[in-house]
């Protein structure tokens, strides 16, 4: 294994293959019971950033980071799952465009799919003010739910290592919804007397 020379020491891609120059390939094969196994890999891959270009065959940015995570990845489909698996550093002759496309595509369905849930928050906090149910309890959930949109938008934003189109969006929806979080704090305290 390679030391982390991104320094960071953190799990997932890094900006070493920003340009889509250099990949990480992993071609697998598993058996086909049960369902599970292959379901596994698609998590993993998926919260690493990963896409599939084929069946089996999935790509991500070359770093360090990544390359520890596929051998472990690799491995585990080998050595615990009884399947076949092959990692590949390379570049692209033709179509590098094509995948760095279906790559920041990736990331913009993360990025929308955030900003669609930040809506669905922003609709929660009008109906609780509409309702005037205004309480604590209420106003700690909604906090907790914006903690969770942050982190969620932050775990995206670091497998964004080619720079998509949809963060900016994403990233005003969280905006948007921490100044709708505040103003139901706001009506929260008039009405309890803080």
């Amino acid at each position: 294994m390679e030391p982390d020379q991104a320094g960071g020491g953190r799990e997932g891609p890094a900006p070493a293959g920003a340009k889509g120059d250099r990949w990480l390939l992993l071609a697998y094969r598993v058996p086909s019971e049960p369902s599970r196994l292959r379901a596994s890999i698609w998590r993993r891959l998926k919260t690493l950033g990963a896409v599939y270009l084929l069946n089996g065959a999935a790509v991500l940015p070359e770093s360090p980071p990544a390359r520890r995570a596929l051998h472990r990845l690799r491995s585990e489909i080998v050595e615990e799952m009884g399947g076949f698996a092959v990692l590949l550093g390379c570049g692209p002759l033709a179509g590098g465009e094509d995948i760095a496309a279906i790559f920041n595509a990736a990331r913009d369905d993360e990025y929308e799919e955030i900003v669609d849930r930040c809506n669905d928050f922003v609709a929660g906090v009008a109906k609780e003010i509409s309702a005037d149910h205004l309480t604590f309890a209420e106003l700690e959930e909604n906090e907790e739910d914006l903690t969770k949109l942050k982190g969620w938008l932050e775990k995206v934003r670091a497998r964004d290592v080619m720079g998509s189109a949809g963060l900016e969006n994403a990233v005003a929806a969280i905006e948007r919804c921490g100044a709708v979080l505040e103003d139901y704090a706001e009506r929260v305290y008039q009405r309890e007397g803080v």
